[in-house]
């Protein structure tokens, strides 16, 4: 299993390469092999980021570094990848990247993914499937399409919103708190 975190501090001084080097930790003996080099080269080049290689890891924007450990978790050669927020603290163009990148490789590698993702938009659109939660319990689970409803959004954020397409893709447009025992709208 492959774990990349929401987010982590940057706080030793790291290449690229050894940052996602340490994802082959599982199959390091005392050195890494040509393999492992190998491996590292090609997860680079699989993500995009082989130019970064030899980059210090503490000087990288937000989404290099997202990037980055997307690939030292690609490294491990898993079968499954757990991400937990994978977009959060990116901007929008690098949360479409980072998603766009998970999607690929999920189909190109045959591998799974299970993603904890806040963002409703992000999920509708990349996500095969959804389960919705709340207080630890599964409100809604499905394909995007059905489990993203107005129903489901108040019940589960106390949201109310609209769910609407345009060009074939399902989106969220959050309106206003719901009220609750007599509390002001939005109060």
């Amino acid at each position: 299993m492959g774990y990349i975190p929401q987010s982590t501090s940057r706080g030793f001084p790291a290449t690229v390469f050894d940052a996602v080097l340490m994802g082959r930790r599982p199959h390091l003996g005392w050195r890494a092999s040509e393999r492992d080099t190998e491996k590292v080269l090609e997860t680079l080049h699989l993500l995009q980021i082989e130019d970064l290689a030899m980059r210090d890891i503490n000087e990288l924007s937000g989404g290099q570094l997202q990037k980055v450990f997307i690939a030292r978790a690609l490294a491990q050669e898993p079968d499954l990848l757990l991400l937990d927020e994978p977009t959060s603290n990116l901007d929008i163009k690098h949360q479409l990247e980072v998603m766009s990148i998970i999607k690929r490789i999920v189909k190109e590698k045959g591998i799974s993914a299970i993603m904890a993702i806040h963002d409703l938009n992000l999920a509708a659109r990349y996500a095969d499937r959804i389960i919705m939660m709340n207080s630890r319990k599964i409100v809604s689970a499905g394909d995007p399409a059905s489990v993203p409803t107005r129903d489901n959004i108040k019940r589960v954020y106390g949201v109310e919103a609209n769910v609407n397409y345009s060009d074939g893709e399902l989106y969220i447009v959050p309106l206003r708190p719901v009220k609750q025992n007599g509390d002001e709208e939005g109060a």
